[in-house]
């Protein structure tokens, strides 16, 4: 769910429901529905979300539900039952989510496997730039959000029962194999920076085996915000959550201070940051490190995060291209991945590559 209300709309033709089968469904296996009166209403979060996500609203309450989206999938892509498994793991664990309430795996209800959360209120940008918010609001909505990640690398795994939820060896390793095959498998054009990329990454791995939970796509635009104070108060997305290590979320969550200006509601690269209100790159690594987390070779998980993004945002265009995204805008949207795999080739020149 990366939106809030005015992005709602009702489902785009591809993404409709039966809407009498999900009622009868629900009202059957989750007991608090099942005296939720007659009020049942669908309606689609528009946005970049690859699982198709709508808010349902069901007698006086609020749902929200994430499903695969239709048509072939790529291999261990839109793993909406990794999401749930995750978020219900974490309940309690001081990392805010949205309190998960069934997964559905059966195919025949919808067409597709989906979940269903309780929706969460507040703030949700999708411009890094958290427009409309004083410079106070920004700093606390960065701050807050460096701490929540460093809070997320802090949860013992294994406690939480996640100890199966992916291998913490050679996290990089597998990762840079399985979003080149994944990027192999989407691409519609060459692309001389994304090759250029991958192999300066290959070669410099430095190979540390650290692991913690990983979100995989933390950023303020998957992050709920209190309507009070701008903490935050739910982290969304978790599709490519796994067992990691925890400098590429970082990294993630840094890289709009080295993206190329022209990639448009991602990027801070020449921001005045000190007007706005936002931290700089160092005050939130200051942040991070409140618990002791260690911040070595961050600018190589920087790098590797441009690359990952860049082979997602190729997904994105092929889908976009195939007609079965959930995005209106996703063929301009996933066309920007050669600017994301540009800006990582910059990266590389500044470490001396």
């Amino acid at each position: 769910m990366a939106g809030d209300d005015r992005d709602l709309g009702q489902p785009l033709p591809a993404h409709r429901l039966d809407e009498a089968a999900l009622k009868a469904y629900l009202a059957s296996h989750i007991p608090e529905l099942e005296d939720a009166g007659t009020r049942f209403s669908i309606q689609q979060f528009r946005g970049g979300q690859s699982n198709p996500t709508y808010l349902l609203e069901i007698g006086d309450d609020r749902y929200v539900l994430r499903k695969q989206p239709p048509g072939k999938l790529l291999p261990s892509a839109h793993a909406v039952d990794r999401e749930y498994q995750v978020m219900l793991a974490l309940a309690g664990s001081g990392v805010p989510v949205p309190k998960t309430l069934i997964l559905c795996d059966d195919t025949s209800v919808i067409g597709q496997m989906f979940y269903v959360m309780r929706y969460v209120g507040g703030r949700v940008y999708a411009d890094i730039t958290l427009p409309d918010c004083s410079p106070a609001e920004r700093s606390t909505a960065y701050l807050s959000a460096a701490a929540i990640l460093s809070k997320l690398h802090a949860v013992d795994y294994r406690a939480v029962g996640l100890d199966t939820f992916g291998k913490p060896e050679d996290y990089v390793a597998r990762q840079l194999s399985r979003w080149s095959r994944q990027y192999e498998l989407s691409k519609t054009e060459e692309c001389p920076a994304m090759d250029q990329l991958t192999a300066w990454l290959l070669a410099n791995n430095p190979g540390d085996q650290h692991a913690a939970i990983v979100h995989g796509d933390y950023r303020p635009g998957n992050l709920i915000f209190s309507q009070a104070d701008m903490s935050v108060a739910a982290v969304l997305d978790w599709e490519l959550s796994t067992i990691g290590h925890p400098l590429a979320d970082l990294g993630y969550f840094l890289l709009p201070f080295h993206l190329d200006a022209r990639v448009a509601g991602f990027s801070l690269r020449g921001q005045d940051l000190a007007a706005l209100g936002i931290p700089g790159e160092q005050q939130l690594l200051t942040a991070y490190r409140a618990n002791g987390a260690p911040v070595e070779d961050i600018h190589y998980y920087i790098a590797f995060s441009l690359f990952r993004l860049a082979a997602i945002l190729a997904g994105v265009l092929r889908r976009g291209l195939d007609g079965n995204a959930s995005d209106p805008g996703a063929v301009e949207r996933g066309r920007s991945y050669a600017l994301f795999a540009a800006s990582g080739v910059r990266i590389m020149s500044e470490q001396g590559a």
